[in-house]
């Protein structure tokens, strides 16, 4: 069993959700490189400081942050997303849904075949619909299902008829995913995204780990919609979720 695929056996096992030790200290995640075949996507560090009113997500990797994009495919059933990725112990209900709703994750994510931030024209061309393929960022809820294929993650669908907390800036999916105005900034092998640390209320204790990974529509267009696909590298290994914000 690979390094990657015993990081993704843990994280949707039983204890998922609850496996997280209390440590002590705040601190970052170093990693060696040559655990993902593309070095866009290889992490060698990640980390969550706090500088001034914001939290700073930062990914490093060995090889040109960004310069992979999934193929466009012209429709967006079966479609890609590649992502950058912090999963944290951080509660669904501080960003937005219903408390309790699986693991909350930061992501920055590319997909050329639509567009999942209707609020905000990120190119500048005045239509804003059609932006996907310029890195974004998103808050996601991902949880465990094997529909995706054994032992695979899923961004938590909304079941039809249901009516759950959403955000304000929900883009309209039926999937629990934010879509707030927080542009990435992409340089050489760094990916970073300063988040209001204001909108995250009390962080003390807040843990968290860094993965890149590919997601896929699915082929249908119904759920579960967004599967996690394949999952590049784990700062940590073992998504332990070892990191603890730094001051």
């Amino acid at each position: 069993m690979t390094r990657v695929s015993r990081a993704v056996t843990w994280l949707t096992g039983a204890g998922a959700l609850l496996a997280i030790a209390a440590g002590a200290g705040a601190h970052d995640i170093k990693a060696n490189s040559g655990n993902a075949q593309s070095p866009s996507f290889d992490i060698v560090h990640t980390k969550i400081e706090r500088s001034g009113t914001d939290l700073v997500f930062t990914m490093a990797v060995s090889g040109k942050a960004g310069k992979s994009k999934p193929a466009k495919t012209g429709q967006l059933a079966g479609s890609q997303i590649y992502s950058y990725v912090w999963p944290t112990s951080i509660n669904s209900s501080v960003i937005g849904f219903d408390a309790d709703q699986g693991i909350v994750a930061f992501a920055v994510t590319s997909h050329p075949d639509f567009d999942d931030t209707p609020l905000y024209d990120e190119n500048g061309d005045g239509d804003p619909k059609n932006d996907g393929d310029l890195w974004h960022s998103h808050w996601v809820v991902l949880v465990p299902d094997d529909a995706c294929g054994p032992g695979k993650l899923k961004i938590r669908d909304i079941p039809e008829g249901t009516k759950p907390r959403l955000p304000a800036t929900w883009p309209g999916l039926p999937i629990l995913i934010d879509s707030p105005k927080i542009a990435p900034q992409i340089s050489g092998k760094t990916v970073s995204v300063k988040v209001p640390a204001a909108s995250l209320g009390d962080t003390a204790g807040v843990k968290f780990d860094g993965v890149t990974s590919g997601l896929r529509i699915n082929a249908s267009v119904h759920a579960p919609l967004a599967c996690v696909a394949d999952v590049f590298d784990v700062a940590s290994g073992d998504l332990s979720l070892p990191g603890r914000i730094m001051k």
